[in-house]
């Protein structure tokens, strides 16, 4: 059974991937100026409860 940290880090990277695929494919499909950069704005957000999920997983198994 995986361990329920690693099963966390894996969801946000998951989020993270989708939503920049989901951002590339409106700006290369010439979607909405505001939508693209709206994504952009969640991909941030997500790209940073990544990293602070992925530093506390490091701290908790030091």
């Amino acid at each position: 059974m995986p361990r329920l940290d690693s099963t966390f880090v894996t969801i946000a990277l998951g989020a993270v991937v989708v939503v920049l695929c989901a951002g590339l494919a409106n700006m290369l499909l010439e979607g909405s100026d505001s939508r693209s950069q709206s994504l952009m704005r969640w991909r941030v957000g997500l790209q940073f409860l990544a990293i602070v999920l992925i530093m506390g997983v490091l701290w908790l198994r030091s």
